[in-house]
């Protein structure tokens, strides 16, 4: 009976992208920042992190990026298919773009590749393919200061995605945009990963953008940062606008919300 079982786990630990037990994070002033916290994320799942500011959303993701470590517990992130192809395992993009403003486009979205030491012709083909991804292929000369907030931020997800890392993290990467374009770019993000099939765990303060975005979406309380709720979000129909103002929508929306009430005041969610 041990063989099948043991084969089994195999192949679970094998579909897990990241997995999280009993992850903590106490800083050295004292703040008890995260958890415990346990979480997998499965390859190819879009997993959204939601919850009150100062929850330890943001640093999870910094622990999954290696970014930090826990205090205690454990953090695995799986690098078999980008150590097996000689690429980085994970992509971050940032709350700010943190563009350099001296750099255009172009070498903004290089610098992970450049840092690599990535001969300049294979470079620029992946450069090429970052900008195509994100729809800025004819912005590749312009500066920072030429752009918009949107734009910008296409620059900073070109230059996360320019290394074909099997997992992108996203760190709240459009809550200072203007709804409108924050909608677009919810709208580009969803079809790139359908076309890349990348593993995206996304931090957000927003119900309705976590519920858009998300096939799962992580409810945490309050620091310390612990998941409180999780919700799995089905739809008979694809992402789109027509999700976004179905019945079907608002009410995975009032769920979530209900859910998140509790963690603003430190209580569990009933």
């Amino acid at each position: 009976m041990a063989g099948p079982a043991s084969s089994s786990g195999d192949r679970r630990a094998e579909a897990l992208a990241v997995q999280l037990r009993g992850a903590t994070k106490v800083y050295d002033n004292g703040v008890a920042a995260l958890g415990p916290l346990d979480l997998d994320v499965a390859r190819g799942e879009f997993v959204s992190l939601l919850g009150p500011s100062g929850c330890g959303k943001s640093t999870a993701l910094r622990l999954i990026a290696g970014l930090g470590a826990p205090s205690s517990g454990t953090v695995n992130v799986s690098r078999h298919a980008s150590e097996a192809e000689g690429r980085r395992s994970i992509g971050f993009v940032f709350q700010e773009p943190t563009l350099m403003p001296w750099a255009s486009v172009r070498d903004n979205v290089r610098l992970p590749l450049k840092l690599a030491d990535l001969p300049a012709a294979e470079a620029g083909r992946q450069v090429g393919d970052a900008l195509a991804q994100v729809g800025l292929s004819e912005f590749a000369d312009a500066f920072p200061r030429e752009l918009s907030g949107g734009m910008k931020m296409r620059v900073s997800l070109a230059r996360a995605l320019v290394t074909d890392p099997d997992i992108l993290l996203m760190d709240e990467p459009f809550a200072a945009l203007d709804e409108i374009t924050r909608f677009r770019l919810n709208n580009d993000l969803l079809a790139l990963w359908r076309t890349l099939n990348k593993t995206v765990i996304f931090v957000t303060h927003s119900v309705f953008e976590s519920v858009y975005l998300s096939q799962r979406v992580i409810v945490m309380t309050a620091r310390p940062g612990r998941i409180s709720r999780e919700f799995r979000i089905t739809t008979s129909e694809p992402r789109g606008e027509a999700f976004r103002t179905s019945a079907e929508y608002a009410a995975h929306c009032r769920e979530v919300s209900a859910a998140l009430t509790p963690s603003y005041s430190g209580q569990p969610a009933a």
